[in-house]
């Protein structure tokens, strides 16, 4: 019986130890990603920040500036761009957005754009309405495929298939912390780009303002599209991490437990032997 007892622990020792060496391996994988992913986002940002202040100028630089990406108009219809992940093993990580982005769409008619393996394959099991399932992986979706993506949902929008475009995606805040969030993409009047007065400086733009800022629009999305894309990067990778850290030091507790099991069983099974053999050479 102590026999088959610490064969079962030693198997279930191996299982648990081969385990261990594959998070450790996922862990450093994941650390060593997270580096080039970070420089990617801190590169990002300030794209983004000139885009967003050459609108802002556009939009002053006119008494009666009117384009179709800040007008208002009722909300009928909602386009959703969720990013997730193309793997598990991240924690909460494509959980979090999930839910996330259902609490966005409460009691909304809305399609979603769905980018990530784990978002696409949610979004059919839920039978949702797909805009496009080509960007099922995550981490092939370079600028290209950024302006690609912008220039669709622009004309989408223009065209009044949806009159408003949120983007759900992770925001990378440490190693430890990965906040989702939404945040409106059109029509860009959500963004506090706001008709002022006419600007203080003296700028001429052919043929007219109006028409350089819906220029300018598509690429200020694929530009806030590639940021989000980046720090969804960076938080999948963080939350990896952090999972198969936590991982390995549970299969160590585990091992150590095991290892206690394992000597008490062959103290066990010792010390019985001894007294077979103490017992028999008595008689």
């Amino acid at each position: 019986m102590a026999g088959g007892k610490a064969r079962e622990i030693k198997v279930r020792t191996r299982s648990i130890r081969n385990t261990e060496k594959i998070t450790r391996a996922m862990g450093l994988v994941a650390s060593s990603k997270l580096g080039r992913a970070k420089d990617k986002v801190e590169r990002s940002r300030p794209y983004f920040q000139i885009l967003h202040n050459t609108l802002i100028d556009l939009a002053g630089s006119a008494k009666n500036f009117v384009s179709p990406y800040i007008a208002s108009r009722e909300v009928k219809s909602s386009c959703y761009i969720v990013i997730g992940g193309d793997k598990g093993f991240a924690g909460g990580y494509n959980n979090n957005v999930l839910k996330k982005a259902e609490a966005e769409m409460w009691k909304k008619n809305v399609s979603v754009f769905p980018i990530g393996k784990k978002c696409l394959e949610y979004y059919k099991r839920q039978k949702a309405p797909i805009l496009s399932d080509m960007y099922g992986i995550a981490a092939d979706c370079n600028v290209g495929i950024c302006f690609e993506i912008s220039k669709y949902i622009c004309e989408a929008f223009l065209d009044g298939e949806f009159d408003e475009v949120i983007m759900v995606y992770t925001n990378f805040v440490s190693m430890l912390v990965q906040t989702p969030v939404a945040i409106n993409l059109l029509p860009l009047s959500h963004y506090k780009v706001q008709v002022k007065g006419p600007s203080s400086k003296i700028l001429l733009y052919e043929p007219s303002s109006e028409e350089v800022y819906n220029a300018i629009v598509p690429e200020y999305v694929a530009g806030l599209l590639y940021g989000a894309l980046c720090e969804s990067q960076a938080s999948e990778l963080g939350a990896r991490h952090t999972a198969m850290d936590a991982a390995s030091r549970n299969a160590e507790e585990m091992l150590e437990l095991l290892d206690l099991q394992y000597n008490r069983v062959r103290q066990g099974d010792i010390t019985q032997q001894i007294t077979e053999i103490i017992s028999g050479s008595g008689e």
